[in-house]
């Protein structure tokens, strides 16, 4: 049986796939589709946690094998949900559809809240963004016990090995596992494989080579673009790939915040150079205006591994067999590669059900069967599942050339120092850098301000901000 909630807000197809969208970008036609496609798979950053141990043992409540158990799911979850009740027709399951943290709303805290205070009314899963992570594995109200129930011990640990490397850095805390990773988006390089053959350019490896690029386009190819920093997500991508602290929590409570650190600067500093010389567009790229003017005229973008059907297909319109995939891209002299992520929800099985082995049960399915992964909207993180995802023609066929490559190699490489936080990572770049760049002012002279912003936001959620 599906059931809506009361109070809560039914959500399009467009506009679920990440559960955790806070995007600000509609305006009319493209722009509304655009922007509800980009809400939809963008905004959920991993977090690198603190790994001590805790002496809590979980106590679960008195099981009941025989309940049914409720989820709560967003609506594009809905499909993945029913799969699971038609191929499981014995699973007792009542339904009830919530916008999943869509848009920063804080329903299923408020609403957990409430029930921690009533000692009744949980979930016993719920579809959720990593944010929501950041207090589901704390208690809510003291003396109560967290929300998320700690998986390790209900899940075989080597099905938790197998999701992608650093990917369950947003589901860990105090050396437990609190989540099951639906999707990633991470970060590559993406080109348009016929215009860089036709004016005979090389795909770039390393940052330094993609700046030298970008001086060519600009001299050789004007009004050509090989990125935007316009997008509400765009720092994810960028900063994030740079190993940029601008969230970088050492411990629980105290974030680092330090956008002076050379790995900051060295971006901004990059990123000005190719803004002046306007191979890289300070318009989003999830606009109308972009999309109709610039949108065959984009030889790159440096972002997630959704940008290719939902970017360039969906909304740029590319023809099929033009748009190609390349690994992220590295900084000469540096051993390791790092790229960002922007997008990727989570499963949550609460510490208050009575129904474990069931709730434990969906969840393991719904990340890891491929009889759903193999066909879901976006990148699995479960990586079995998403080697099939890759063999699925229906995500690989539009693209020129074999995108396997390039997003296995980066599903491995998301900087886990850029951290899963109280408060959404893109409040302080959409209210103070992108306005900023709007009044032609640099990244570099932008940083202060920025970080400061970060910074008073932190504080007002708890947080304890080191600078340096």
């Amino acid at each position: 049986m599906f059931l809506i909630a009361k109070g809560t807000t039914m959500k399009s197809l467009a506009s679920g796939w990440t559960g955790a969208s806070q995007r600000r970008l509609g305006r009319a036609g493209l722009a509304v589709v655009a922007a509800a496609l980009l809400a939809a798979l963008a905004g959920c950053a991993s977090a690198e946690q603190t790994t001590e141990a805790s002496n809590d043992a979980f106590k679960p409540v008195t099981q009941d094998a025989s309940s049914t158990i409720t989820v709560w799911a967003d609506s594009t979850r809905l499909d993945a949900v029913k799969a699971y009740q038609s191929s499981h027709p014995q699973a007792k399951l009542n339904v009830v559809t919530y916008d999943g943290g869509a848009d920063g709303s804080t329903y299923l805290q408020t609403k957990v809240q409430l029930f921690d205070r009533t000692g009744s009314g949980w979930p016993d899963v719920v579809f959720a963004p990593p944010v929501d992570l950041t207090w589901a594995s704390r208690p809510t109200t003291p003396g109560k016990v967290p929300f998320a129930a700690p998986l390790d011990g209900l899940v075989d640990q080597k099905l938790l090995d197998g999701f992608a490397t650093g990917s369950l850095a947003p589901c860990q805390f105090n050396g437990h596992t609190y989540c099951m990773r639906n999707d990633l988006a991470q970060v590559v390089l993406w080109y348009n494989k016929k215009l860089m053959d036709k004016f005979g350019y090389t795909v770039p490896t390393t940052w330094e080579q993609y700046e030298a690029l970008g001086e060519k386009v600009a001299s050789e190819h004007p009004g050509y673009f090989i990125g935007s920093v316009g997008d509400t997500n765009a720092h994810e991508s960028y900063f994030w790939a740079s190993q940029c602290p601008a969230f970088n929590l050492v411990k629980d409570s105290t974030l680092r915040v330090a956008l002076q650190d050379p790995k900051c600067t060295r971006m901004a500093t990059l990123l000005d150079k190719l803004i002046a010389n306007k191979s890289v567009s300070t318009e989003a790229f999830f606009s109308a205006g972009y999309a109709k003017e610039h949108g065959s005229k984009t030889l790159m973008a440096f972002g997630p591994s959704w940008y290719g059907q939902y970017l360039f297909n969906n909304a740029f319109k590319v023809p099929a067999g033009e748009i190609a995939a390349s690994n992220p891209l590295s900084w000469e002299g540096e051993s390791q590669t790092f790229t960002g992520n922007v997008g990727g929800g989570t499963w949550v099985v609460s510490s208050h059900s009575k129904n474990l082995k069931a709730a434990t049960d969906l969840v393991t399915w719904l990340t890891t069967s491929n009889d759903y992964q193999s066909g879901a909207p976006t990148y699995p993180a479960y990586s079995p599942a998403a080697e099939a995802w890759l063999k699925n023609p229906a995500n690989s066929d539009y693209f020129a050339d074999d995108i396997t490559p390039a997003f296995t190699t980066a599903a491995g490489q998301v900087w886990t120092g850029w951290s899963n936080v109280k408060f959404s990572d893109q409040t302080a770049w959409s209210s103070v850098v992108l306005p900023a760049l709007t009044e032609g002012k640099t990244l570099t002279e932008t940083l202060p301000a920025w970080q400061q912003a970060i910074s008073d936001e932190a504080k007002s959620d708890g947080y304890t901000v080191v600078n340096q």
